[in-house]
């Protein structure tokens, strides 16, 4: 019997091989809103590097709806196997808050992963506007007319508007997209007058000419733009301390296994520090910073504390 049992070993071996180490198959990245935004120029960028550092396919998938909840939703619904990620932004905080009846809990739904970049946001007009200065923003808002175009309900691109209208005292009219792309164009072809996005997703428009940059949410100039004002240069009441930013993360499905998620950050440690992720995304304006799992899950809950009771105070609702 030992002698049969020395014998079958080796061949019990070569029949139940030891599992595959993760990752062995491609990795798909969900961004929840449509083609040409922050979240997925952010994703196409990250999901580059990321394949040459853990040797398999990474894969952008791009499923816009109901202000990035219908792409959240797949990734909060998917196998917590490291195989279905996301890239998302603050606006994964007061978006479910707005609707009301987001089918997650995104402070148990998902795993946080790492920080990726943080970008200053950039108020916009048509060239062809006579709005030239942010002093003509404001006058433009005093009658809840002028409208401007974002990448949707709930986004960073809208709470940065919402905020300064609060700031300000002034009420405009919200344009709503499916996402940031679309946003863009239209306020390239003057189908609406204004536009409010993050700088690193616009900047080539501005450069252009097809895009007029009026000011910027940074606490300093931004170098890239460097005739563009700050929000706290302009001397306007209730912008003497005004700034904001979108900051962008990879998550994962809650309950992903710990060694599948300090595999995730490590590599994504390696990404951000990568000198061409970093001149790339600086190129864009864009400041990159890893982080762990805990220091993204705070920066969450800081924005929930901030963002939350804009909401309530306004009353903003889904159109």
């Amino acid at each position: 019997m030992r002698l049969a049992i020395a014998l079958l070993g080796p061949l019990l071996a070569i029949a139940s091989p030891a599992a595959a180490e993760y990752p062995d198959r491609p990795i798909r990245i969900i961004a929840p809103y449509a083609p040409g935004g922050n979240i997925d120029v952010t994703a196409r960028i990250v999901a580059e590097k990321l394949r040459e550092v853990l040797g398999v396919a990474v894969i952008v998938e791009n499923k816009a709806g109901a202000s990035g909840m219908i792409g959240s939703d797949a990734v909060a619904r998917a196998a917590p196997d490291g195989y279905t990620l996301m890239v998302s932004a603050n606006s994964l905080v007061s978006v479910p808050v707005i609707y009301g009846n987001a089918p997650y809990d995104w402070h148990t739904a998902f795993q946080p992963i790492s920080h990726i970049q943080s970008a200053a946001t950039v108020f916009l007009v048509n060239p062809a506007s006579p709005v030239k200065t942010l002093a003509d923003f404001v006058a433009a808002g005093r009658d809840g007319k002028f409208a401007i175009a974002n990448s949707g309900v709930g986004t960073t691109n809208h709470m940065a508007a919402e905020l300064f209208a609060d700031a300000t005292g002034t009420k405009y009219t919200e344009v709503q997209y499916k996402g940031g792309g679309a946003a863009v164009l239209d306020t390239i072809a003057g189908q609406v007058p204004a536009h409010v996005n993050q700088i690193n997703a616009v900047l080539g428009y501005i450069r252009g000419g097809k895009l007029r940059a009026i000011a910027v949410t940074s606490d300093k100039r931004v170098p890239q733009l460097p005739d563009v004002p700050t929000m706290m240069e302009s001397g306007i009441k209730g912008l003497e301390n005004f700034t904001f930013s979108t900051f962008t993360g990879l998550f994962g499905p809650a309950n992903m296994s710990p060694d599948v998620l300090a595999k995730l950050h490590a590599a994504m440690v390696k990404v951000l520090s990568d000198p061409g992720v970093i001149e790339r995304f600086a190129e864009l304006t864009a400041e990159t910073k890893a982080s762990t799992p805990q220091e993204l899950a705070a920066m969450l809950a800081k924005e929930e504390a901030t963002i939350v009771p804009l909401i309530k105070k306004l009353g903003i609702k889904p159109e």
